[in-house]
């Protein structure tokens, strides 16, 4: 049978992957990815998950996008860490093993093809499970992107959406959560058609 990987509050950890600057004007769908960024940070806040940012080359390339709405997060932004390695993990594995309880990733950010699929890579190397939000990636060349969720599942890892994600880790309408989760996926109902509607890509890559 193959492994079923779930996502549960208190053993996830959000990685957000470069969403800079410099890049809007050249990644496809780039507003799109910024809206399902601040829903996604919206359920991070709500439901207590941790969230780490990197940032490509900062000094050349800027810092992460200023829409993106870090500072809602408090204690739970664990920290915006530059990198220059293509891959998350030499810059931020010492944060993820400060938190020993992690066992589940959900991974969003850019380019597909490059910095996210190279991070996904090595977590599965790590025996990290990785969920990779398809409303929360994107390339410069929109082509890229479902060839690379391809690799990533060909690697073990789980393709999803952002809402999809948030309901996995809301579990059960018995939560006093979900009242409030139920009202920001009411309120990010527009934004959430727009980013599925530019960024998933339904084709397959085989």
């Amino acid at each position: 049978m193959p492994r079923i990987a779930r996502l549960v509050p208190g053993r996830t950890v959000f990685l957000l992957c470069d969403v800079q600057e410099r890049f809007r004007s050249a990644i496809y769908g780039y507003d799109e990815i910024v809206l399902t960024i601040n829903k996604i940070l919206k359920v991070a806040k709500l439901l207590n998950i941790p969230v780490i940012v990197t940032e490509q080359n900062p000094k050349a390339l800027g810092s992460t996008a200023h829409e993106i709405d870090l500072a809602s997060l408090g204690d739970l932004h664990l920290g915006t860490v530059p990198k220059l390695s293509f891959s998350m993990m030499p810059a931020v594995k010492e944060l993820l093993r400060d938190h020993h309880n992690i066992e589940s990733v959900v991974l969003f950010g850019i380019e597909s093809h490059v910095c996210v699929l190279q991070t996904a890579l090595d977590l599965l190397e790590q025996n990290y499970d990785v969920h990779v939000l398809a409303d929360g990636v994107s390339s410069c060349n929109r082509e890229e992107v479902p060839i690379a969720l391809a690799r990533i599942q060909q690697a073990g890892g789980y393709i999803t959406t952002s809402e999809s994600a948030a309901f996995q880790l809301q579990q059960t309408a018995e939560s006093p959560q979900f009242k409030p989760l139920s009202q920001i996926i009411k309120e990010e109902k527009d934004n959430t058609v727009k980013a599925v509607q530019k960024l998933v890509q339904f084709r397959s890559a085989l």
